[in-house]
């Protein structure tokens, strides 16, 4: 089968390199196609006109977005509701058939996945650090899904436990990649109902 994923990033983002291979651990076999469409303004705009062409080739499509984007305004509260009332025009504005198409707001970003499992983070800390062993700072989340900015708290464990920043780019598939299982991330509703799209 194959599925089609609309994103919110470039051609070699965080963003497709994560999803796509969190998509393949739930679902082997999964073909994926997925078109990039920088950030989220240009996504929410888009999707319409990008769903329709990937149906072509797709059984279905997925439409994925961080409901707090990186490059928000201080202050800024973004609502999913009003997020989903304009990709559902863009869907329709496009003629695409919305029970084709699923949107996956992931609240608050992509980082509250990789966050749900520390285990994930601590190993790619422990490379990036060794031989020295780590801290205490990395600490397993209750409820990742309520922090706000969890893409800032994996910048203060990067740069309290190695020195470095953390870069979306070339650490987020690294942290999805050392997830053990996928037990906590099954916790997670927006996680969930991802994997749900897959079979």
């Amino acid at each position: 089968m194959k599925i089609g994923f609309i994103l919110e990033c470039g051609p070699m983002g965080a963003d497709k390199k994560v999803h796509t291979l969190l998509a393949k651990r739930v679902q082997p076999s999964i073909e994926i196609d997925a078109v990039t469409l920088d950030d989220k303004k240009k996504l929410i705009a888009g999707c319409g006109a990008a769903a329709r062409v990937l149906l072509k080739t797709c059984h279905r499509v997925l439409v994925i977005w961080d409901l707090y984007p990186a490059w928000r305004q201080r202050g800024e509260l973004p609502c999913r509701h009003t997020d989903r009332l304009a990709a559902f025009a863009s869907l329709d504005a496009a003629r695409v058939p919305r029970g084709r198409v699923t949107l996956v707001c992931i609240d608050a970003e992509l980082e509250t996945w990789l966050i749900a499992d520390e285990r994930a983070v601590k190993a790619v800390l422990t490379k990036l650090k060794s031989p020295h062993p780590l801290g205490t700072i990395v600490a397993k989340q209750k409820r990742p899904e309520s922090n706000t900015n969890p893409k800032r708290t994996l910048e203060r464990w990067f740069k309290a436990e190695t020195g470095r920043s953390y870069i979306d780019r070339d650490h987020a598939h690294q942290i999805a990649a050392a997830i053990p299982n996928l037990s906590r991330l099954r916790d997670l509703a927006t996680f969930s109902r991802f994997t749900a799209n897959l079979r």
